[in-house]
């Protein structure tokens, strides 16, 4: 056997290899929706499709701060996660909220406390891979609702999503002007949420008021991360 045909049986051997390894850790295994794997959650598919409108949920949006003590599903979450950040574009990575220069400056967090399928306790969406990722181990939402001035619907909803931003991904680009974009980009992100919970037939409102500091304290957010706003999230 000459030299050439030993190397192409080497190189052979080391793709299949490779190939046996990427069926194990890649998006084939433990991403089945609820599945843990590698410390977190893969979410279910989000749908393109429903009954509602865009007409009819821009109709019937409404700031709701009353919500049943009912559990959200799996579904549901994963669809408002969807609208708030989701990839839309996986060349580009496009997320379905408009960025100023594609820069991205938003990160999401959600306080589980009522959702069927997943644990209590915080955690941050992964938009690259549709899933979350358990940062606290522990329910809190009554602490949340302290930080924000005692609003009891922050408390009450079955879940709370809380968006971040990263100030510096903006401005390093355009200045002080940046701090604008973020702020037009959460509220982008904040009606996608909005619309998305009036299809599921959810209600939801957002909330601005709060001590900057004690959301980052109970967060436990990193230095460059400022909180923007709450939006609890519950049957009506």
């Amino acid at each position: 056997m000459n030299k050439t045909k030993l190397i192409i049986m080497f190189v052979a051997l080391i793709c299949l290899g490779m190939g046996g390894f990427f069926m194990m850790t890649g998006a084939g295994y433990g991403s089945e929706p609820g599945k843990h794997a590698n410390g977190k959650i893969k979410l279910p598919e989000p749908k393109y499709e429903s009954d509602t409108s865009v007409e009819k949920a821009l109709l019937e949006r409404r700031s709701v701060r009353r919500y049943k003590d009912e559990p959200l599903t799996l579904g549901e979450v994963s669809q408002l996660l969807w609208a708030a950040q989701g990839i839309t574009g996986q060349r580009w990575g496009f997320k379905t909220a408009p960025s100023a220069g594609a820069l991205y400056p938003l990160e999401l967090y959600v306080l589980v406390g009522n959702v069927d399928g997943i644990a209590r306790g915080v955690y941050k969406y992964v938009p690259r891979g549709h899933e979350l990722s358990k940062v606290i181990d522990e329910d809190l939402r009554d602490s949340l609702a302290v930080a924000a001035l005692g609003q009891s619907c922050v408390r009450d909803g079955a879940i709370a999503l809380v968006f971040t931003a990263v100030y510096e991904r903006t401005t390093g680009k355009y200045g002080d002007r940046g701090i604008r974009y973020v702020h037009m980009e959460v509220g982008h992100a904040a009606e996608n949420v909005c619309l998305q919970a009036v299809s599921l037939g959810l209600g939801t409102v957002v909330v601005g008021a709060f001590r900057d500091e004690e959301v980052k304290k109970v967060l436990s957010l990193p230095r460059e991360e400022r909180p923007l706003c709450i939006m609890p999230i519950g049957r009506i």
